[in-house]
């Protein structure tokens, strides 16, 4: 699978309705989405094997990757394209051993720049920065600066990514500063036409 980490980045909610969630998660990728991350926080290993699955196989038939959040055993029993993990998850290095060469890995950098550095030195292919913007998702998440990204398109070498709080409205300025790609989620699953908004997301970076 050729996949490019440029462009909308589609992040699920904790949904509990597997069929809402890929009628929503099929609309997104008729829009444009260049990968989409399996996140529910709170749902049961049963549920969650059920969704991730249901999803995989969508994302399979778009040729879009979808990578699973935290549960990289789960990524490797599904054979998920990859997984985006925390800086409490799994050791990269031990993930890589886990799921493989080929599979995507992404790490969560919060505000902090080494971490990030760490992250590209132990072989994450893309690092992502958050919340740059107050988010329903993660209310008391650290406040990630435009900044942070212009340091990044300057020093590393890894596609970077912007979550947290993302809307249309406030997307512009993380694209200017050098985000590849941004994670969405509230934005978009509650959009009322959500092809059309992942259209919009898509036409921010093509005009930049």
């Amino acid at each position: 699978m050729n996949f490019s980490i440029r462009g909308l980045y589609l992040v699920t909610p904790d949904c509990d309705d597997t069929e809402l969630l890929c009628t929503t998660v099929a609309l997104a990728l008729q829009g444009g989405v260049s990968l989409v991350q399996y996140r529910h926080k709170t749902a049961s290993d049963a549920l969650r094997i059920e969704q991730a699955g249901a999803l995989l196989a969508i994302c399979r038939t778009a040729n879009i990757p979808l990578l699973i959040n935290d549960h990289v055993a789960l990524a490797v029993e599904l054979d998920a394209d990859g997984v985006h993990i925390g800086q409490y998850d799994c050791a990269i290095a031990e993930t890589r051993a886990f799921v493989g060469k080929q599979k995507i890995i992404g790490a969560s950098c919060y505000n902090r720049f080494e971490l990030a550095e760490q992250a590209q030195a132990d072989g994450a292919d893309y690092v992502a920065f958050g919340a740059c913007y107050p988010s329903p998702t993660k209310p008391n998440a650290p406040r990630a600066t435009t900044d942070l990204f212009t340091r990044a398109r300057q020093s590393l070498s890894v596609p970077v990514v912007g979550i947290g709080g993302i809307t249309l409205e406030n997307a512009p300025p993380l694209i200017a500063a050098g985000a590849d790609a941004l994670a969405v989620i509230t934005d978009i699953f509650q959009a009322g036409d959500v092809a059309a908004r992942c259209r919009q997301y898509q036409s921010l970076f093509a005009q930049n």
